[in-house]
Order: C-alpha cells, then structure tokens, then sequence
C-alpha cells in the first residue's frame, strides 16, 4: 500500500481530505482524485476559466457531476452576435438590423442563452446565470420585434410611406440605452473573471449606446449620420464577438483536454473578493 500522503483519506470526522485541483493539474491525476476524493476544491483561476464568474460557495458536488454549460451560453452569443454585427456594418451589401437571421436569433441567441443561464443556475453560478439569461432575453425581445407577424412598429408607421415614424425610433432607441446600462453592470461585477470578458462588456456597451445614437438620429432625419453611427456599433459589437469567439475555443479547448494553455488575463487573483481566503469545496 502506498504511504504517499496525497492517497491517504483524513478520516478523522469520517470524510475524506477533500483535494484541491490546481489549473495546472493534469487531466488523469484530475480523474483519479475525483474518483477517490469525497470534495473537490478548484483553485480559484481554474474555476473562473471554466465558468466565467468568481469562485463562490455552494453546497453539494454537481459541479464536478455535470457538463460545464457555459460554453452553451457563449456559443448562443457569439453565433447571434457575429453576423449582426457584420449587418450592422453593411458588408457585402448586408442590412437589414438582423431581420434575416430572425430564426437565428430565437433558437441560438435566445433559446440556448436562456438554456446556459438556468443550467448555470442549477450549479450555482450566479453572474454567468443572470448574463446568459439576460442576454438570452435580449435575443428573444430582439428576434420578436422584428417579426413580421408582431408587428412592433404598427402603431407607429404612416399608412402613406409604410415606414415607421420617428417616435418609434425614438422608443425603440431607450432599449439600447438600458441594455448599455445592464453591460455597465456586468462590466464592474465582472472586475474578477478575465480581461477577455471584460473587453466583450465594455465592447457591448459602447455597441449599444452607438445603437442607441443611430435610433435617435434616424428620429432626427439624419440618415447619413445614423448610417455612420451604426457603422461604428457594428464595429464595437465585431470586436465583442471576436473576444466571445475567443474565449468559447479557450473553454471547448479545456473541455477536451488540449495542450494549449491559452491566456484570457485572470483577474481573479489580482482583483481579491471579501471572502477571499476562505476554502470552498464545489
């Protein structure tokens, strides 16, 4: 039998010694201590790695039973996001606000976001729960506004033009103002993840208030301005996707074991919770 310590349950309450896994644990060693550890605890960097959201407390193993969905969310996300940022900037021609992704944005943007958010929910993960299901909520909103059948701008278009008048786009444009304020939030609340996440939130709430700018000017009759203006959203909300891209591969690369130890700028250990310090098992 072995004598090494790491083998050796503490069974002085009747549990074993639950094992910390360090991100640098290998995949095998990681197997084999889950298999005969009663807990685990995950070092705080590896934990925010794998579900984008400081390390907190809950009671119970379903984190270490489970499939991570966080990789469900981000795929929802960037598969809306991109081509609509790309619409926004006209490429290729391409317009239209997302009106021709409208399915996209019901069954990835909103059903899998919504589904991501509930089963981080079921784990216990707090932040990544609330922006899955928010921004899973976003896409369902968005997705039915430009429905033909729900006809969000009929009580503003004119019978002569047939195109919606400017006080619809003055409406319209105080749902891009509060989605800013909302990626704000996730913003500063994400202080402690990672600076890849960080550059989607500060990114999405630059994309929104320039949605939100072109609204207006639109309700302006400045066509060419709010052109210009969405332009630079679509911009702001590529780049957001790029990092999204981004951090899905890091998350599909651990989730399958590569080698690579890609970056994403921790920030869990630079910026320190009030509850730092304390051992969590999960």
């Amino acid at each position: 039998m072995s004598s090494s310590s790491e083998e050796k349950p503490n069974l002085s309450h009747g549990h074993p010694e639950p094992y910390t896994v360090e991100h640098e644990t290998s995949r095998t060693d990681a197997i084999r201590k889950i298999r005969t550890a009663g807990s685990i605890s995950i070092d705080a960097e590896l934990f925010e790695r794998l579900y984008l959201s400081p390390k907190n407390q809950v009671k119970g193993q379903l984190r270490s039973t489970l499939g991570n969905p966080t990789p469900l969310g981000l795929l929802g996300f960037i598969m809306s996001l991109t081509p609509l940022s790309c619409q926004l900037m006209g490429w290729r021609g391409s317009g239209g606000g997302g009106a021709s992704i409208v399915g996209v944005l019901y069954s990835m943007g909103g059903v899998l976001m919504v589904l991501g958010g509930l089963l981080e929910f079921v784990l216990g993960n707090t932040f990544p729960f609330v922006v899955f299901a928010g921004f899973g909520g976003f896409w369902l909103a968005t997705a039915i506004s430009l429905t033909p059948s729900a006809n969000a701008s009929g009580a503003f278009t004119s019978s002569a033009s047939g195109t919606p008048s400017p006080e619809f786009y003055s409406s319209y444009a105080f749902f891009f103002v509060f989605m800013a304020l909302l990626s704000l939030i996730f913003l500063v609340c994400g202080i402690r993840t990672n600076i890849m996440f960080e550059v989607v939130f500060m990114t999405l709430v630059l994309g929104f208030t320039c949605l939100a700018g072109a609204y207006w000017q639109l309700a302006n009759g400045n066509a060419d301005i709010a052109t210009k203006v969405q332009t630079a959203a679509g911009a702001f909300l590529f780049v957001c996707s790029m990092a999204g891209w981004y951090l899905f591969f890091v998350q599909m690369a651990a989730s399958v074991d590569l080698p690579w130890n890609l970056p994403v700028g921790d920030l869990s250990r630079i910026v320190k919770g009030k509850n730092d310090g304390h051992d969590e098992s999960v």
